[in-house]
């Protein structure tokens, strides 16, 4: 946000707050002139608000089917009279253009698409639904619905791995710029994400590092998929973070029994067992989270 110190917004900030990746910012700006007009007093290129909502209209309409030079030049009509002023909502960020923001499909829609293997519109429905909902809303309101829709087809039929395969792929790769390194993380000790040993479902941990970065400015170091217990313990040690969360999504991966091994640390780290993998018996210096609100809410809390 715009303070007296520091005008506008750095490209990390409106990479998140857009969906769209900051190399993609950079290239409208050398080919369009569609960037930041401002600097903050150290020099620092910002986007104010009339930048940010140029580059909404230009991402909108290049969804829409606009060639990006023509979606740059329309964008460009934007005047500052109609931007909305600081602080107000922002929900629908071109609301005081009289524009629609982006669009955000159904979760019917998203899995017709998928089923359909229309990775494009997946795509996009999911860029729409990031920039409108922001991560957690989009995981709640339209991941976690598609891929019950998915997986209950799979059931049902027998097949459709590979439409599992291009929702989970588009996914990934509109969650994993969202995840970058906060410009002013808040936390000085980092937070470790990691599936259980043999876990091979890792984006629920790539959500959480979307999330935290996106919506609360939490750096994370996200260990992957099938992380062994070792290296985990390892990481621990060399990198001393504030929180470790462990994620298991079957219950042959949610032996409690190494989390109770994981190394004492001093300062200490809190301990977080997500998914629905964990059986009881979790060791007491662990918390559970039962969802990706609670994931947030049990990181960030900890970190105050």
């Amino acid at each position: 946000m715009t303070t007296g110190d520091e005008p506008g917004y750095g490209i990390g900030a409106v990479s998140r707050r857009l969906g769209v990746p900051a190399p993609t910012l950079r290239t409208w700006n050398l080919r369009y002139g569609i960037g930041p007009s401002r600097r903050s007093p150290g020099g620092h290129r910002r986007y104010d608000q009339v930048d940010l909502a140029r580059l909404e209209e230009m991402n909108r309409l290049i969804h829409a089917g606009v060639p990006p030079a023509d979606a740059a030049r329309q964008a460009l009509r934007l005047r500052a009279p109609n931007v909305p002023p600081e602080g107000a909502p922002t929900d629908d960020r071109l609301a005081g253009l009289g524009r629609p923001g982006p669009h955000v499909p159904s979760a019917a829609m998203l899995a017709r698409a998928a089923h359909a293997l229309d990775g494009r519109t997946v795509a996009d429905g999911l860029a729409g639904a990031l920039a409108r909902l922001g991560v957690v809303g989009t995981w709640e309101r339209l991941v976690r619905p598609t891929f019950a829709t998915i997986c209950r087809r799979q059931d049902e039929t027998g097949a459709g791995i590979d439409v599992e395969h291009l929702f989970s792929d588009r996914l990934l790769a509109a969650l994993l710029p969202l995840a970058a390194r906060p410009d002013h993380p808040v936390n000085h000790r980092p937070v470790l994400l990691a599936c259980a040993e043999d876990e091979q479902h890792s984006l629920p941990v790539h959500a959480l590092a979307a999330a935290l970065a996106g919506e609360r400015d939490v750096e994370t170091h996200v260990l992957g998929a099938r992380t062994p217990y070792p290296a985990l313990a390892d990481a621990m040690r060399r990198l001393g973070p504030a929180v470790v969360f462990v994620w298991s999504h079957r219950t042959a991966t949610g032996d409690p029994a190494p989390l109770a091994a994981l190394p004492a640390l001093r300062p200490p780290a809190r301990i977080v067992a997500g998914g629905p993998g964990w059986g009881p018996g979790l060791p007491r210096k662990v918390v559970r989270a039962d969802s990706l609100p609670d994931a947030v809410a049990l990181i960030a809390a900890a970190l105050d």
